[in-house]
């Protein structure tokens, strides 16, 4: 159990003894240095109801709160405040475990993301989804949560015609399908000017939805070299997406009359202009009038609605989630809150969290969607070719001495690094500009400053010729920069509960960034090598480097030996 969790349950204990049951603690970090380590504000709110002083009643929890063997000092401070410093021994215990604690318990937690649409390659705008679905996968994983990734890739409709029809008359040896943008620029050229491909091309939709089978033999060939595409991508990223985890819209397709009729059966669709549309009165436009939901087209054709409800009706039935996460743009809110309120009606959730977290769009200097450098094109590999090249760059001005192969493993772990850590370190629900000099920066919270960080502390390794793997057993804090630095040390559970409830990870972004800085304070301040404390302060250097490598690790970012 986190440090900041066994506060909260003992001071609720007290807080119920003193008279105000069921009042919430709300502990958190202090605010200021002169309350220590963590401050809790619960008898503020409940002082009221009680009839009484807050100081007072703070006062009654500080004297019934079982806190001994966890908190060196506890006090009341302000009007009511209880400020609590947590005593060196349990931190220096609470390192010498060393675990994560498995609060997942288990649980399922399905998770949607990345999804590029499979006509094209990817693009730029696909990044955010992509590493912050990774993001969320691993802590939740780390949590002992049962992860389930699904990659909902667009790999159905209209633009599917054009480019099987495209395909038929190149043949699947085509040079061009080398080039996923060239090909798609070319059906979509020949669609817009020839009128007897267009025909084609409407007609391999039809054959497509009916189950043509040398059709979708075709469309098959094309989606697999589509794919291959994208795991060059997550290769590239360092993202845990397999072929496995793909589960696009062609998936569910097979269900969609069956969800029609359903939702037909329960009275929640009526038939509106030939379309069938379902009309929930929490979803009205400014006229004042209800928006459908359409579920099918007035041609007989599905829409996205009715594709995410037969997802919904998966994830929850088949694979029984307890949570599902949908990693999507901002500007699809709307679509989620009505798909969520359509399956809560239908009685597809079957208890499940379905949770859409929007993120923000990733800008250029001049405040507009952001594009690589090689002019209007915006692929996504193109972005991380520059990204390797500019810390090639910056790592060979800096340690000129490495070998090549080191300068390529390091090149490539700063430049993703850096261009990951740049966009996880911001809120996810705001829009970003994209910097690379600020991104590549050794100064400041980013990902080089910590990757350089860990490799510091490897360098004091080899210089003292110590084995990190042997420094074992339970440190003794006696400085307050060491008390700083091993209190940073155990918020480590605390904060990747706060990424998995809140589905933020720039909270482990910054939180990396804190422990990075306590340990330069304290680096800066305490001799390691050549001190009597050398054993302790080497064991607090360990914890650091193996928190800092986890916690990188848990972002999707690499660390190195040397920089």
């Amino acid at each position: 159990m986190n440090v900041k969790t066994l506060l909260g349950e003992r001071l609720q204990a007290a807080l119920a003894q003193a008279g105000a049951a069921g009042a919430p603690p709300i502990v958190g970090p202090a605010t200021r240095p002169e309350f220590g380590d963590y401050q809790a504000n619960g008898a503020l709110a409940a002082a009221k109801r009680l009839s009484t002083s807050p100081w007072e009643l703070a006062q009654r929890v500080v004297d019934g709160a079982d806190l001994t063997g966890i908190a060196a000092r506890c006090e009341v401070t302000g009007p009511g405040f209880i400020s609590l410093t947590i005593a060196d021994e349990y931190l220096a215990q609470t390192l010498r475990g060393g675990r994560l604690d498995p609060v997942g318990g288990g649980s399922r937690v399905v998770i949607d993301y990345s999804h590029p649409n499979l006509a094209k390659e990817m693009q730029v705008h696909h990044l955010r989804s992509t590493i912050i679905g990774d993001a969320m996968a691993r802590v939740l994983e780390a949590l002992g949560y049962d992860v389930v990734r699904q990659n909902h890739v667009g790999d159905w409709g209209t633009n599917f015609g054009r480019l099987v029809a495209h395909l038929n008359d190149t043949g699947e040896d085509s040079e061009a399908l080398g080039d996923l943008e060239r090909f798609y620029t070319e059906a979509s050229e020949r669609f817009a000017n020839d009128p007897a491909f267009a025909e084609r091309a409407r007609q391999v939709v039809v054959d497509l939805q009916g189950g043509d089978p040398q059709t979708l033999i075709r469309w098959q060939r094309y989606i697999d070299i589509s794919m291959s595409h994208c795991q060059a991508v997550y290769d590239r990223l360092g993202v845990g997406l397999r072929p496995e985890h793909v589960r696009g819209e062609s998936a569910y397709n097979d269900d969609l009359d069956g969800i029609a009729a359903d939702l037909e059966a329960k009275g929640l669709v009526t038939e509106s202009d030939g379309a069938l549309c379902a009309f929930l009165d929490e979803f009205k436009g400014k006229d004042g009038k209800v928006v459908p939901i359409i579920v099918r087209k007035s041609d007989g054709g599905y829409v996205y609605h009715s594709t995410d409800l037969a997802a919904v009706r998966h994830r929850t039935g088949t694979l029984k989630a307890a949570r599902v996460l949908y990693i999507v743009d901002a500007r699809q809110s709307l679509h989620f809150r009505q798909l969520f309120a359509l399956a809560e009606r239908a009685s597809y959730a079957a208890g499940a969290s379905l949770e859409h977290h929007p993120f923000g769009m990733m800008l250029g200097a001049d405040g507009r969607p952001f594009k690589t450098r090689a002019g209007g094109g915006t692929r996504l590999l193109d972005l991380l070719d520059e990204a390797t090249e500019r810390a090639r760059r910056l790592v060979q001005t800096k340690n000129p001495a490495l070998e090549a192969d080191e300068v390529d493993r390091v090149a490539h772990a700063v430049g993703i690094g850096a261009v990951k850590y740049a966009d996880l370190s911001k809120s996810r629900t705001g829009d970003y500009v994209f910097d690379w000099d600020a991104m590549m920066s050794f100064e400041g919270n980013t990902a080089p400053y910590l990757q350089y960080a860990y490799a510091r502390i490897q360098s004091l390794f080899q210089r003292g010729r110590v084995e990190a793997g042997s420094l074992t057993g339970t440190p003794t804090i006696r400085e307050p920069v060491e008390h700083a630095l091993a209190l940073q040390l155990v918020r480590f559970q605390e904060t990747l509960e706060q990424v998995a409830a809140t589905v933020m990870p720039h909270h482990l972004c910054t939180y990396l960034y804190d422990l990075a800085a306590a340990f330069m304070r304290f680096y800066e301040t305490c001799p390691v090598l050549d001190s009597d404390a050398r054993d302790d302060r080497l064991l607090l250097c360990r914890h650091t480097a193996d928190t800092l490598s986890r916690g990188l690790g848990l972002l999707g970012i690499e660390t190195v030996e040397r920089m």
